[in-house]
């Protein structure tokens, strides 16, 4: 089934489209490959695959067995406090620690502070912990096989696999700003615990305040804490249209392009793989995204040379100098230019039919 989402509401608003097994007890995937492209390719609005992943091996991808499988591997946390604050905890703002997943699956199972290790220090009641943005084929560097466990082939992507999606490992509280993606759609599996994602379309833009510091490439941040807004210092937030959706294991979600996003993970242990879906307007983005680059390490780094962490998200490694950046603004250019010049050939080549066994041109 394809689900649509409602206004401030987890409740289902629409049911789109749903397809009955053929036979009692039989599971039977709803959409096909080319159906579900179709969709995610055009829908406008969030929606929730069901029934689409039951035979996906990733669906055992829950912490125990990932702690199994990466055998030790240090992963680098990211550490918030659970407050009411009424500004948003930017990542700048968190804390870090690397850690194994033994470590934090010991953490998590306490009321009280660990004893020893690297989260000895934070209080499971004050605190969440969340491993993000963790890139699946960086993982699995040494067991490729595992690729092959996430199949988004389903959705009519072939070929598209866990080398192209990353890893989120997180606790109750756990939680990503409220941001938009520069770059493509969002297609995203819940396989273990619940999260809940906050929706906003881009229409919303300007109540949700938008700003670039912290700067990182491919994602414009809401300067508003959604859960807790300030509205006296945002106003126009208390008119956004929230669409909410608590999303379940084995369901997918998908976030159309430019919808404003605010996740938390609403259980003890949660797990989440996803892919984003790169789009034609990409070419004519990155663009804009070289340009915002080059101003903003130009700007930044000229009021104080040294004092980067304020302003740069740690998911940028470093600020690129003016040359490199330019550089990136030649090849923005320069594949845009060639997308457009391969797209208007692509609408030149003539059309063949068949008439009676005759090829004939359009």
């Amino acid at each position: 089934r394809l689900l649509g989402l409602g206004m401030q509401s987890e409740a289902v608003a629409t049911e789109v489209a749903a397809l009955e097994p053929l036979h009692a007890g039989e599971q039977v995937k709803p959409f096909t490959p080319e159906e579900a492209k179709e969709i995610v390719m055009t829908l406008q609005k969030p929606a929730v695959f069901s029934n689409m992943t039951f035979d996906w091996p990733v669906l055992r991808w829950n912490v125990t067995h990932l702690t199994s499988l990466l055998a030790g591997k240090k992963i680098v946390f990211r550490i918030g406090r659970k407050d009411t604050a009424t500004a948003p905890l930017f990542e700048t703002e968190c804390e870090y620690a690397e850690a194994t997943l033994d470590d934090f699956l010991a953490w998590s199972g306490r009321q009280q502070p660990c004893p020893s290790g690297p989260f000895s220090s934070y209080d499971l009641c004050k605190y969440w912990m969340y491993a993000d943005y963790k890139y699946i084929d960086r993982l699995f560097e040494d067991k490729p096989e595992h690729f092959q466990d996430i199949r988004w082939s389903d959705f009519g992507f072939p070929g598209r696999s866990g080398k192209e999606s990353t890893l989120w490992i997180g606790s109750t509280g756990a939680n990503t700003p409220c941001h938009l993606d520069s770059y493509g759609c969002n297609l995203i599996l819940q396989v273990q615990g619940r999260k809940r994602w906050h929706l906003y379309p881009p229409e919303d833009s300007k109540l949700l305040y938008p700003t670039r510091i912290p700067y990182e490439e491919s994602s414009v941040f809401s300067k508003v804490n959604v859960l807790n807004p300030n509205l006296r210092q945002y106003p126009l937030f208390k008119k956004a249209q929230a669409h909410v959706v608590t999303l379940d294991p084995g369901q997918v979600l998908l976030v159309p392009r430019h919808w404003w996003h605010y996740v938390e993970s609403i259980d003890p242990i949660t797990v989440s793989v996803n892919s984003w879906i790169e789009l034609d307007a990409d070419h004519e983005v990155r663009i804009e995204e070289a340009i915002t680059r080059t101003l903003i390490c130009a700007i930044k780094s000229a009021e104080n040379p040294s004092d980067t962490d304020s302003w740069l998200n740690p998911t940028e490694v470093e600020v690129t100098s003016h040359n490199t950046n330019l550089e990136y603004l030649n090849k923005a250019m320069s594949s845009y230019l060639e997308h457009q010049k391969t797209s208007v050939i692509k609408h030149q080549v003539p059309q063949m039919h068949s008439t009676d066994g005759i090829l004939q041109e359009s």
